[in-house]
């Protein structure tokens, strides 16, 4: 019973919300370049749903292209720290503050380092920077967790550095590797809408530049409709990466 209520529930919230903007946008009469009415986007997504999709498959590109380079320095950074305590604080504060850093703030400089004629290579290259830190950090975190009492028996029975890392530290990293990747792949999203936007270039085409588009031409059913389909992107990613992790996880845990 739990189960289908736990569904249901934010089915009717939504259902809810919807009809009340539905209503205030008829009641209210307002101008649609000003608040559209949930059945002008729904006509709007539905017109548009081919120039979404090819625009969804940009960002998508962007995101995943982004989560790979941020893996591929992220990764080994990490496990030179886990080996290495004087690695380790070298990196961290770098990673900390690349982190807190806003994109928006150095989005012009990686635009203007790519050339305005690519404004793929700034999208990818910023998104990176967002996706960085979680993988970084998960994979340290997790090649750190090995278990105290496992530790001492691999040093009873004389374990070399590799075996040691191979048999003990990288299973155990796993959960919080796959937690950082889930993580990564949200930032990723988010890196390539804020960088393809601070781009203000129509290059990439993705769905932020469909948006940007969109609202400053007042067609704001499409701007919404281009919003829908951002969000229900994240949302397929997120559910993609929460699958992959609960089966990985359960075939690594069975082993």
């Amino acid at each position: 019973m739990t189960r289908p209520l736990d569904m249901l529930a934010p089915l009717a919230l939504s259902a809810v919300i919807i009809g009340v903007w539905e209503l205030a946008c008829r009641a209210l009469s307002v101008p649609i370049y000003l608040l559209p009415a949930p059945s002008d986007i729904s006509v709007a997504l539905v017109s548009n749903a081919p120039l979404l999709f090819s625009s969804a498959v940009v960002t998508l590109w962007a995101a995943l292209s982004a989560l790979l380079v941020s893996a591929l320095f992220a990764f080994p950074l990490a496990l030179a720290a886990a080996l290495s305590p004087l690695v380790e604080r070298a990196v961290r504060p770098l990673a900390v503050t690349l982190q807190v850093t806003p994109l928006v703030a150095i989005a012009p400089l990686v635009v203007t380092w790519a050339g305005l004629d690519h404004p793929e290579y700034a999208t990818t290259a910023l998104a990176a920077v967002v996706a960085f830190f979680p993988l970084f950090s998960g994979a340290l975190t997790g090649l750190k967790s090995a278990d105290p009492d496992l530790e001492r028996l691999f040093d009873l029975y004389g374990a070399t550095p590799v075996q040691r890392l191979m048999r003990l530290r990288v299973p155990a990293s796993a959960p919080f590797v796959l937690e950082g990747v889930k993580v990564g792949v949200g930032l990723s999203v988010i890196g390539a809408v804020v960088a393809e936007i601070s781009a203000g270039s129509g290059g990439s085409q993705g769905l932020a530049w469909r948006i940007v588009e969109t609202t400053h031409q007042l067609r704001m059913a499409e701007t919404f409709a281009a919003l829908v389909a951002l969000s229900m992107l994240a949302v397929i990613l997120h559910a993609v990466t929460q699958y992959a992790e609960t089966q990985i996880l359960r075939k690594w845990r069975g082993r």
